[in-house]
């Protein structure tokens, strides 16, 4: 069965997608640790991000750079973190964080669901900074 991170990027789940391209896909976290948390995935599904083939580790980082730079654009903060955790879906991912302290970055806090008032709205917001980005 597909993960939950193929399905979002086959449209089977509806997603706040931020931007993809041919080998990576970045949307929102529905449960994030701080407002623009976004997740950045290869399109193909494997589990450990260390047994992606070179290409696509390569890409991976390269488009999790540029989604990095549109939410410090977008979202007011010291710096965007990046986590490699993967320890909850079986689907090589990044993490981007918005941090202003170190506590920012902690997964063990309790999950909050955003609502979709807030995720569409910095969507938006990251989606219209990425444009500047890739200008």
């Amino acid at each position: 069965m597909p993960s939950i991170f193929s399905q979002i990027i086959a449209g089977q789940i509806p997603s706040y997608k931020i931007a993809e391209n041919e080998t990576c896909f970045a949307f929102l976290d529905v449960f994030p640790l701080a407002p623009g948390h976004t997740l950045v995935v290869p399109k193909i599904e494997i589990d450990n991000i260390h047994d992606l083939d070179a290409v696509t580790h390569a890409a991976l980082f390269a488009f999790s750079k540029k989604i990095a730079r549109a939410i410090g654009k977008a979202i007011p903060c010291k710096k965007v973190g990046m986590a490699v955790v993967g320890l909850e879906v079986p689907h090589a991912h990044v993490h981007l964080v918005p941090l202003n302290q170190v506590a920012d970055l902690d997964f063990s806090k309790p999950k909050v669901r955003a609502s979709d008032e807030n995720l569409s709205s910095i969507q938006q917001r990251i989606m219209e900074a990425l444009k500047d980005i890739n200008a």
